[in-house]
């Protein structure tokens, strides 16, 4: 598995690891996704990062924002300012399944919402967002 990361944020990428073959990771935690889990963390995460760029240059620079989506069993929210967003997420699938609850603060936000981008571009297995 090929590991991306950088302060705050880790990403990891392997087909082979079926059925969890997503790695995810922030500032003291670290989970396995499955590909469709992954899928629909980065459709939350660019719906959310859409909607807070549509909207942040009509903030006050102190003004705080929170957006909140769902997508399939995993919910998200984006909170933060003009200037920088966090990104939590709480993943609740069947009752027999795991579940998960993570978060990334400004810049491993921003880095991890790009890295999901570019491998949703790259591998083709995320979808549109």
């Amino acid at each position: 598995m090929q590991i991306q990361q950088g302060s705050g944020w880790r990403f990891g990428f392997d087909p082979s690891r079926h059925p969890y073959s997503v790695l995810i990771g922030g500032e003291g935690w670290a989970s396995e996704l499955r590909q469709q889990e992954a899928a629909a963390l980065h459709q939350a995460a660019q719906r959310l990062c859409h909607q807070w760029l549509a909207i942040r240059d009509q903030l006050m620079p102190e003004e705080e924002i929170s957006l909140d989506t769902e997508c399939g069993p995993l919910w998200a929210e984006l909170d933060g300012t003009a200037a920088a967003v966090s990104l939590r997420f709480v993943l609740q699938p069947p009752a027999a399944e795991r579940a998960l609850e993570g978060c990334w603060s400004g810049p491993a936000t921003e880095a991890l919402i790009a890295v999901l981008a570019q491998t949703a571009q790259a591998e083709e297995w995320l979808g549109p967002a």
